[in-house]
């Protein structure tokens, strides 16, 4: 036996049927303090300033570490191939 529901509801209809909680609260107050960080750096003219903004997790410093971590990574696979 094959049984098939078909429901008409909206994302937030569905949200609250399956008992999830309603986000749109914080992401919008999310999107304006870094909308206000990001006004703030830009009226500065701090690059680095905007880019902490833009990437609240570390910034240009998260990008550096990311970007050792692939050239470590490459240079690893290098020196197995090469032995």
């Amino acid at each position: 036996m094959k049984v098939t529901i078909e429901m008409d509801m909206t994302p937030q209809e569905a949200r609250a049927f399956m008992g999830l909680p309603d986000v749109a609260p914080i992401q919008t107050k999310m999107l304006e303090e870094m909308q206000q960080r990001m006004r703030a750096a830009f009226d500065a003219g701090d690059p680095d300033g905007m880019m902490k903004a833009w990437m609240p997790l570390g910034g240009a410093e998260a990008f550096g570490k990311f970007q050792k971590m692939m050239w470590d990574s490459a240079a690893a696979m290098g020196k197995k191939d090469g032995k």
